[in-house]
């Protein structure tokens, strides 16, 4: 109860009340809400109630616009030199106060530190983007993609940064790749709406917008985007190859301190190493052309492969000898490993 004699006269007594309110503004209110209060004024004048007053007042709630993206995982991503369709994974999260598209693109990082460490030093190829609109964590079954299409207020989808790896690259290069999503405004499925800025004015019921999202890895407070890197980093094989012969026996010496004469028999060595730590070299294979002035002989000495030494204990009869070639396929050979193929041959 107040007394306002300045306004009625020192009989008439006046009661405030607050009626018919929506409920009050609060962080995450969708955009474009209508917030309405309607103020009531009872009194009375010389003892008779008098008809109430009401005024109300409303206004509409603005658009905050603020989204994350991170990576998935936290760690690099583990490649082979020339692997190609290589996945990093990341989340985009709409935590506007309504539905939004977000533009997706992808950038190399030019140099620096790696998001898990290294120094990023070469760029991938052939980056295409995908979301994993069936939310099954495979890539291969959706279509490539530039844009998140009317993302609801606190949801979020999986996007896919599938690239290529350059051949050439050894152990511990490191490629980081940028994703930044940009909001733009939703409201129209299929299309992708106008690009979000802030608002220059405070215009009554209008929805207005304001840009409110953080700063990211390569992009700025409050401009509407968002960014996040992820790394390919490089696990390849270092093989070293290394070619020796020796002088076996000769038609003069026998086996006694041979020497290389016409007939002496001359045994080759191929000597293939893996470098300590490098990822496990598959597939090798080994071809090398009898030079002039030899000829290949398999008497009692077939092409041998896979000692770990040039010592013939442990290798295999599985080499071959075709025209003036010798060839042979050596067993994975893991980081630190050696595997050799050996033949023999007389010198004309």
């Amino acid at each position: 109860m107040i007394r306002t004699s300045k306004l009625l006269g020192a009989a008439s007594i006046v009661t405030l009340a607050a009626l018919g309110a929506t409920p009050a503004f609060a962080d995450g209110t969708g955009a474009g809400t209508t917030i309405q209060n309607t103020v009531t004024v009872s009194y009375s004048v010389g003892g008779v109630a008098q008809n109430d007053q009401q005024a109300t007042d409303q206004f509409v709630v603005d658009r905050k616009i603020n989204l994350t993206v991170a990576e998935v995982g936290g760690t690099q991503t583990v490649v082979s030199p020339g692997a190609t369709q290589q996945v990093t994974t990341f989340r985009v999260t709409n935590l506007s106060n309504d539905t939004a598209d977000f533009a997706l693109s992808v950038a190399q990082q030019a140099g620096g530190p790696g998001a898990f460490g290294g120094t990023d030093n070469f760029n991938t190829t052939g980056e295409t983007i995908y979301i994993d609109t069936d939310n099954d964590g495979d890539w291969a079954d959706e279509t490539p993609v530039s844009y998140i299409d009317e993302l609801a207020p606190d949801q979020s989808r999986t996007v896919f940064v599938v690239s290529n790896v350059p051949l050439n690259q050894v152990s511990g290069d490191v490629a980081s790749v940028v994703l930044t999503a940009t909001a733009h405004a939703g409201g129209t499925a299929g299309s992708q709406g106008a690009l979000l800025t802030t608002s220059a004015n405070n215009t009554a019921n209008t929805v207005d917008t304001v840009l409110a999202d953080g700063a990211g890895r390569t992009d700025a407070q409050y401009d509407g985007r968002f960014s996040a890197a992820d790394d390919y980093i490089v696990s390849a094989a270092a093989l070293t190859v290394l070619k020796t012969s020796s002088v076996v026996q000769d038609p003069v010496s026998g086996t006694n301190n041979p020497k290389a004469i016409p007939g002496a028999i001359v045994q080759y060595c191929i000597s293939v190493t893996n470098a300590a730590g490098s990822a496990t070299a598959a597939g090798v294979n080994v071809v090398d052309d009898v030079p002039a002035g030899l000829t290949y002989t398999a008497t009692n000495f077939p092409v041998r492969t896979n000692s770990t030494s040039c010592d013939v204990a442990g290798a295999t009869d599985t080499g071959s000898f075709s025209g003036t070639r010798v060839s042979g396929t050596l067993a994975n050979i893991a980081g630190g490993e050696t595997r050799t193929l050996i033949f023999q041959a007389v010198i004309d």
